[in-house]
């Protein structure tokens, strides 16, 4: 029988991650192949770093779609776990919407941390680790952190680095952990937070253990590269491959509404014919009504 027991094994591949040689020291974790290969469904282009680059086209489209619209999409893809509510949130808006960038921190461990900050050395990297993951935002990114709930000492940021955050990404900072500065963050134009608490300590005994690695926030799995969308009840993790798909059925729910309405106004049809399934000449006025908003959508004849 091996000597190696399942245990065994899965402590030796958390060294690697976490330790990894000297000729490949990474704080990352994950490599480029690494994201490519946990995100094999998505078929668009990618950040030099392998994670997935939704369109900017796309994320517009995206700022009207709720929470109960997305919950759909994903509960019928078997997604069910994308979803977080219980934020406090500053600077509440337009709804936030951006490609997700992910950090994880966990308690501090001495041993751990020396490697960390040596590895972040060598990677030419500058400050306190809090500061790493702001470098490396690009316009349209929504950090998010999870910092496992911490409140006190748990403040990933306050005013000046919220400053530095909406100066490189023009998005928000969702945070499963706090911030502090408030009235300074309030004072930066939609710069959107959503976070667990607020407390004036400084950020203390955490360490930074993965940059654009797979996350926990709450009860959500959050992968770099999935598009975060805020509304009122919370926050919803879009896999980048349904993120179009979810902006054309969104897009056709309003479409559908708003020509349902129309039509009750003049009433040319009943509510009960508007809240059936449609006829075919129903159908097709509607999709002629599409063109003619210039809308490449198209109901298909049920």
């Amino acid at each position: 029988m091996s000597k190696f027991t399942a245990s065994s094994i899965s402590l030796v591949f958390f060294s690697v991650l976490l330790f990894p040689t000297l000729s490949v020291a990474q704080l990352d974790l994950f490599s480029e192949g690494q994201r490519v290969e946990f995100t094999p469904e998505w078929r668009g282009e990618r950040f030099p770093d392998g994670r997935p680059m939704v369109p900017g086209s796309v994320l517009n489209r995206l700022k009207d779609v709720s929470a109960e619209e997305a919950w759909d999409l994903l509960q019928d893809a078997h997604y069910r776990n994308q979803f977080e509510g219980g934020w406090k949130v500053i600077n509440r808006g337009e709804r936030l919407v951006g490609r997700v960038v992910t950090a994880q921190f966990m308690p501090l461990r001495p041993d751990v941390e020396s490697v960390i900050r040596a590895n972040g050395k060598r990677e030419g990297r500058i400050g306190d680790e809090n500061s790493w993951i702001i470098d490396i935002l690009k316009p349209g990114d929504v950090l998010v952190v999870d910092l496992f709930g911490k409140i006190r000492h748990g403040t990933i940021i306050g005013d000046n680095l919220a400053t530095a955050i909406y100066s490189k990404s023009h998005n928000g900072l969702i945070v499963n952990g706090a911030v502090r500065d408030v009235t300074g963050i309030r004072q930066i134009p939609g710069f959107q937070v959503y976070a667990r608490g607020f407390d004036p300590s400084a950020l203390e005994n955490v360490m930074l253990t993965g940059i654009n690695v797979p996350i926990r926030m709450g009860e959500a799995t959050v992968m770099p590269g999935d598009i975060a969308i805020g509304d009122p009840e919370g926050i919803t993790f879009v896999p980048p491959e349904m993120a179009e798909k979810l902006a054309d059925d969104a897009e056709m729910d309003h479409f559908v509404d708003e020509w349902g309405h129309m039509m009750l106004r003049e009433g040319k049809y009943t509510p009960g014919q508007i809240d059936r399934k449609w006829s075919p000449r129903m159908v097709d006025e509607f999709n002629s009504w599409l063109k003619e908003k210039g809308s490449k959508l198209h109901l298909p004849p049920e």
